[in-house]
């Protein structure tokens, strides 16, 4: 695809939140979390960058694959989902309901990453939940909610339960729909994704074996200071460099 380049048409700080997203996109598909061209990641353009009391918003080009995103290719829209900046790509105003409602809800929501992964969907569907059997467990239980399914979420009427539901998780478990997680930053967003698909995808293997041993509650409870050792106190930005190295070693062209 022959896309014209936003680096000189945006501000440099908008470029690099372009650059970041698209990359965050390349990797979900390369990490297989992708769905054909559904779900959206979503990121909040701060407010010295959009403009005093401006609500704007990078998301992808509907119809186009995961790893053929590019930092130009995204879309600017506003809480609406109407498009800010002119593009030959259309949007998908129902795939923005449930982001827009996290992001109206969470002021600190700088990304929102939602996916139907075939294990996020399966552990979805179990009555109990993430149950806490592994390492990665006790991370997304200190900060996990639920919200029900309500058929596919393309009704404004369903956001002020899903807002109540999430509260100040940063973990949303979507029944019978699949998993979301909420960033400060892109960095962030993709390292809570991480951990709650790799969190989905150790429970099942383990339910396929013997008697499961659990995590003393306990340990949960002070599982965010652990988390913040193990990162140095920079979170998703820990390992946000070795990924996009990862990602300029295979196919840097996401930041054209």
């Amino acid at each position: 695809m022959n896309i014209p380049s936003l680096k000189k048409t945006v501000s440099a700080e908008e470029w690099q939140l372009r650059c970041d997203l698209a990359a965050c996109y390349r990797l979900v598909a390369l990490y297989g979390w992708s769905d054909l061209v559904f779900t959206h990641i979503s990121a909040k353009l701060p407010e010295e960058v959009a403009g005093p009391g401006a609500h704007h918003f990078l998301i992808n080009p509907y119809g186009l694959m995961f790893d053929e995103i590019t930092a130009s290719s995204l879309v600017k829209v506003d809480g609406q989902c109407n498009k800010v900046i002119d593009s030959p790509f259309p949007v998908n105003p129902a795939g923005f309901v449930i982001h827009s409602a996290v992001h109206d809800a969470r002021p600190d929501a700088g990304c929102v990453l939602h996916t139907h992964t075939r294990a996020g969907v399966a552990v979805s569907a179990q009555k109990c939940g993430v149950l806490p059997i592994s390492q990665q467990s006790t991370f997304v239980l200190a900060s996990l909610a639920y919200h029900d399914y309500e058929g596919v979420a393309f009704r404004g009427e369903e956001r002020p339960r899903l807002q109540a539901d999430l509260g100040s998780a940063n973990f949303l478990m979507l029944r019978n729909h699949g998993l979301l997680v909420v960033g400060k930053t892109i960095a962030d967003a993709f390292l809570n994704m991480y951990i709650f698909e790799n969190t989905c995808r150790i429970q099942l293997d383990a339910q396929a074996g013997g008697e499961l041993i659990l995590v003393n509650p306990q340990i949960i409870q002070g599982v965010s200071e652990a988390l913040r050792v193990q990162t140095g106190g920079m979170g998703g930005a820990f390992a946000w460099p070795s990924l996009i190295r990862r990602l300029e070693r295979l196919d840097d062209s996401y930041r054209t």
